[in-house]
């Protein structure tokens, strides 16, 4: 099909210290080696519009997620985040809700907008539900979360949210296959249809456990497969790393519109 250039665009000039035009995401990588389905945010298929990927070299998800003290991991984060700024991304985010921790720290230090994790959304799933509801947070590792992944992306501690882990007590067999060091063989592996039926089952009881729930989040770049399987059993609001990017992407490159009136 034929298609003519985009005739909105006639003159062009540099963005200070932008290397590279026609950018979108850029999204830090964690330095680990594991596959993801298409949904998944290190899946590059995942996406519409154009992204652009960076390794935090030497962040992986034991050192984000699990170590006790992670300041090791501000430097590496700082760098890929102001090397995905200068190759001229129009906003940046990571691929593991607990990039959350650091959110605070990578706006200051970038002058795009950064959205570091898919937890940014609770405060908007309490706002658009009502404080009498209860906004379910389902993560990775429950056990992993601290009050700085909260606090740090907006979250009012002990407001109307629940939180729920898919891998702890290694529920979510497939999961563990891909993330746990340790438990994952040696070329992590996973099936789509267990995922899904273990990802889903789970949700699904986290949601009958707490009647009052309106929405949920889901923290892990890896839900995002199985978002519509879950939302479709339990019927409301879900917020995912996918609708995260879509909404990020949208307010930096914003559309155009055609049709008639």
């Amino acid at each position: 099909m034929y298609q003519n250039r985009n005739l909105g665009i006639n003159h062009i000039r540099a963005r200070k210290n932008h290397c590279c035009y026609g950018m979108g995401l850029g999204i830090i990588i964690l330095d680990d080696v594991y596959p993801g389905f298409p949904g998944d945010v290190r899946n590059a298929s995942t996406y519409s519009y154009p992204v652009q990927y960076e390794i935090v070299e030497g962040v992986d998800i034991d050192r984000l997620v699990f170590k006790e003290d992670k300041s090791p991991c501000l430097e590496p984060i700082k760098k890929a985040a102001k090397k995905l700024e200068r190759m001229g991304c129009r906003a940046i985010s990571a691929e593991c809700g607990y990039f959350a921790y650091f959110q605070k720290e990578i706006t200051a230090s970038v002058d795009v907008p950064v959205f570091m994790s898919s937890l940014l959304q609770a405060p908007l799933a309490q706002q658009v539900i009502g404080y009498d509801k209860t906004v379910g947070i389902y993560v990775g590792t429950k056990s992993a979360v601290r009050d700085e992944h909260l606090t740090s992306v907006g979250i009012q501690l002990g407001s109307n949210y629940v939180i729920e882990g898919a891998c702890d007590n290694d529920v979510c067999r497939e999961f563990v296959n891909l993330w746990k060091e340790g438990q994952r063989p040696e070329r992590p592996e996973a099936y789509y249809d267990k995922a899904a039926d273990e990802f889903v089952n789970h949700g699904v009881n986290f949601f009958k456990q707490n009647p009052n729930m309106g929405a949920m989040v889901l923290e892990c770049t890896g839900f995002p497969p199985f978002a519509r399987q879950l939302q479709q059993e339990i019927d409301i609001p879900v917020f995912s790393y996918s609708t995260l990017h879509d909404f990020a992407y949208s307010v930096t490159v914003h559309k155009d519109f055609y049709g008639h009136v």
